[in-house]
């Protein structure tokens, strides 16, 4: 069946050397629709972001872009504003029929953290052709804070699919019938649609701004820093707020989503904002997000950065969308149950380094 692969076909790729890796694959890589990828034990600070391009491979173009090797056996920090580029434990052997995308985890979106899939013959950041089999490497640039990161450390994800998988709006609008998924009316036009709040219930807190000049974030502490040190909070009352060129802020939508069991959704950019600024990095939903099962509707976190010109973002303006997928089949186990989830039911919220 065609569709997002699921949990249990993803063990079966391992168990068949599809998936494989410099170490064995733990279970906890394994998430209702993703594979959590792992970072290598080298890292390459680069000149300038590239791509391999057709007939190439990834390490014969380093020569080209390499200024120094890195070693992060021991714990490395990579620097905000500079290109890393960092191998991962897994590579790929896809049997014909399956492709794949990848995104940046949660909490690498929340702390603006650009974070790329690069792959051998590639001529786009986090997507692989059917049957793809080589290597798989991260770009990594920090964007707000520096990082110190080890080996083994997730950052990115991993979703393969076999197929046309993305729901028509006309299949959106009947399934939305059947299981709300959103709360309030549905916007459907080219995925579901969704706002930003920024006239809260309780209080006047909208979100928060990177601050510009702040210390070394360690992605293994969780919990243990003090968001003040590294955020400003952002309060309004008038349904306003001002987006500053260049800065990145965390927001949240309006609506509460949901995502049923037997589907995946991805975020994508509301085509008309654009050329605004660009909302949310960490684009993968896993199936029972927000759902009936796992929870009651559960609202997105944005993460948002400002492009060239200062942007008055209005409470209620359509920000992004989702683009929802069939799941090839059902998973073993949905987001929020049974599995370590930071954001289910999450309402405005920091990565999960911030106490």
């Amino acid at each position: 069946m065609n569709g997002v692969l699921p949990d249990t076909a993803l063990r079966q790729l391992i168990e068949s050397g599809a998936i494989s890796a410099d170490q064995p694959i733990l279970p906890e890589q394994i998430q209702p629709a993703s594979l959590d990828l792992r970072l290598g034990s080298t890292a390459w600070r680069l000149r300038a972001s590239f791509l391999a391009g057709r007939g190439r491979k990834v390490s014969d173009r380093l020569a080209d872009f390499e200024m120094h090797r890195m070693d992060l056996t021991g714990g490395a920090v990579l620097e905000k504003g500079c290109v890393y580029l960092v191998p991962l434990m897994e590579r790929l052997s896809l049997p014909q029929g399956l492709d794949a995308v990848a995104n940046a985890k949660s909490s690498t979106g929340r702390l603006d953290l650009l974070t790329r899939l690069v792959t051998d013959e590639g001529t786009e950041f986090d997507r692989l052709a059917e049957g793809y089999d080589g290597p798989l490497y991260a770009e990594i640039c920090p964007r707000s804070f520096s990082v110190l990161v080890r080996p083994g450390m997730r950052l990115n994800q991993l979703r393969l699919r076999q197929g046309q998988a993305v729901l028509s709006d006309t299949e959106l609008h009947h399934l939305h019938r059947q299981e709300p998924l959103v709360t309030g009316e549905a916007l459907i036009d080219d995925g579901l649609g969704f706002s930003v709040d920024l006239r809260p219930t309780q209080g006047d807190l909208v979100g928060y701004r990177a601050r510009p000049h702040s210390g070394v974030i360690d992605l293994d502490r969780i919990g243990a820093y003090q968001a003040r040190d590294f955020w400003d909070e952002l309060h309004t009352t008038d349904g306003q707020l001002i987006l500053d060129p260049g800065a990145f802020y965390i927001l949240v939508s309006r609506e509460a989503v949901a995502i049923p069991p037997d589907y995946a959704a991805e975020m994508a950019p509301y085509l008309a904002m654009v050329g605004e600024f660009r909302v949310h990095y960490a684009g993968f939903f896993d199936p029972g997000f927000g759902h009936g099962a796992a929870g009651k509707g559960a609202r997105g976190v944005l993460e948002v950065r400002c492009h060239e010109a200062p942007f008055a973002l209005e409470h209620g303006q359509v920000v992004g969308r989702l683009v929802y997928e069939r799941m090839a089949a059902r998973p073993e186990r949905l987001y929020g149950t049974g599995i370590a989830s930071n954001y289910q039911g999450q309402g405005l919220k920091l990565a999960k380094q911030f106490a």
